[in-house]
């Protein structure tokens, strides 16, 4: 590694990617001369590989400085640094939940680990994207990986259907993305970010309003707002819950990078325009999500419809259109990966071969029959409803402040009005869990030391991180600052 680093000092800084390149080369060799033979083999070589990649980002990244590469396409700052350790840390902790399910339902094949790290490849990209050009490689890189992760259960029917709705819809996206790009590099001759924010200066023509409209279309899309959230409730529910665990977790990196470095950065003399395109999907996001998922009786659907209420507040951070909303979406998105982790690991190890526990009533007297397992979702439902001392309410509050900041009063109410609607629906499942008896002929909860000590520290990080919360706030403030 010292001789290529020395050989290729320039190439130093792209280190996360260029490791990930030839990682997945090697986890799909392996897989085909020894994987094939120790199934899980695959599986313990994919955690260390995210390990090593970790540790190399660590060691070798410039973070005090930002630095662009391959003619004006990549960039590397301190955004970007911690973003790629963030994504290391949440894929291996997906990845660590999801093996028992996997193995039990007889899909622990090394292609799943191929396609996990694709993903993550694709995250990358996006989140040291430095052209138009790049930002939509990492997208379709990101995209086509998931699609074939959701459809990755040959024998489920409801997967292979989620899939096609998926793709059929991402296809659509990824058009209008391009579209609108393609207009946005037609008024400015080229595809540099940085350039694009020179030349787009001056909001309100035509060509740049429509260019706009398609662009925040397809992230909408990408991000699950409505009326562009078709697609999440039915990905949830029908993929296996190992990959809704992974597509409803570490994509939001790529998407909240995706929404800072095209939008924020690239077409900040625009901001005026898209933020009044965004205030609308926020406040029908916030309401849509909310309130739907008040009448589910699918946990995993519920969790998707909560989602898309999450989603409503990072994009609420855009609208406030300063450095303070950008770092209180930081801050939401990443505390959010951190809660909805826990969340659906906690369905995958309630689950069993034969058995999806993505009812509610599934978790009735939850608390007799695991009481770890119990007070880890209750301490996670409390984040994800914003009650203190949990991470969550500071999320949220963050979000309220830049609101209240930029005087957007009339979002500052429907922040929290919405806020104690959702309350609701996730303190209805403390309820179930702690107050209501068990159905009778329920499966046992799986217990693997490994990811329920893992399960137990998630947990405890949304209380620590809530009563501590200074350092990761004031970290997403120097990073956007």
């Amino acid at each position: 590694m010292n001789t290529f680093l020395h050989l290729m000092p320039g190439m130093i800084p792209a280190i996360p990617e260029i490791f990930l390149g030839f990682a997945i080369c090697l986890v799909l060799l392996f897989e085909v001369f020894v994987g094939v033979r120790r199934p899980g083999a695959t599986a313990t070589l994919t955690l260390f590989v995210l390990v090593v990649g970790a540790a190399l980002t660590a060691r070798y990244a410039d973070v005090g400085h930002q630095m662009v590469l391959f003619n004006g396409m990549y960039v590397t700052d301190p955004l970007a640094f911690v973003l790629k350790l963030a994504g290391f840390l949440f894929v291996a902790v997906a990845l660590l939940y999801s093996r028992m399910y996997l193995e039990s339902r007889n899909i622990l094949r090394g292609e799943y680990y191929v396609l996990a790290l694709t993903a993550l490849l694709g995250i990358f990209v996006i989140v040291s994207a430095n052209s138009l050009l790049t930002v939509y490689i990492g997208v379709e890189l990101l995209a086509l990986s998931v699609y074939a992760m959701v459809a990755f259960d040959r024998e489920s029917g409801v997967a292979a259907e989620s899939a096609m709705k998926y793709f059929v819809l991402g296809a659509i996206a990824s058009g209008t993305l391009l579209y609108g790009m393609s207009i946005i590099y037609g008024l400015t001759g080229t595809l540099d970010l940085g350039v694009i924010a020179t030349k787009l200066t001056a909001s309100g023509s035509l060509g740049v309003i429509l260019g706009l409209t398609f662009i925040v279309v397809a992230v909408a899309f990408k991000l699950g707002a409505v009326p562009f959230h078709m697609w999440l409730p039915d990905v949830y529910e029908g993929a296996p819950t190992s990959v809704t665990l992974f597509v409803g977790t570490a994509p939001k990196i790529a998407y909240f990078a995706l929404m800072l470095r095209l939008l924020a950065h690239g077409l900040a003399g625009t901001s005026a325009d898209w933020t009044l395109m965004l205030t609308p999907l926020a406040v029908l996001t916030l309401i849509v999500g909310n309130l739907v998922a008040i009448a589910q009786s699918n946990l995993k659907r519920m969790l998707a419809y909560s989602t898309i209420g999450h989603v409503g507040f990072i994009v609420l951070g855009f609208v406030a259109g300063t450095p303070s909303g950008y770092s209180a979406s930081l801050y939401y998105t990443l505390v959010y990966v951190l809660v909805a982790l826990g969340s659906f690991g906690v369905i995958l190890l309630a689950s069993r071969k034969g058995f999806e526990a993505d009812k509610l009533e599934h978790y009735k007297g939850l608390y007799q029959r695991d009481p770890l397992l119990a007070l880890v979702m209750m301490m996670l439902m409390f984040s994800l409803a914003g009650v203190p001392p949990f991470v969550g309410f500071w999320a949220k509050l963050r979000i309220i402040q830049a609101l209240w900041e930029t005087s957007h009063l009339g979002l500052v109410i429907v922040s929290v009005v919405m806020s104690v609607v959702g309350a609701f629906y996730y303190l209805r499942v403390v309820k179930l869990m702690y107050f209501d008896a068990p159905p009778e002929n329920l499966p046992a909860t799986l217990r693997p030391l490994g990811p329920r000590f893992v399960i137990g520290v998630n947990a405890a990080a949304a209380l620590v991180l809530g009563i501590l919360p200074s350092p990761l706030l004031d970290l997403c403030s120097r990073l956007i600052h």
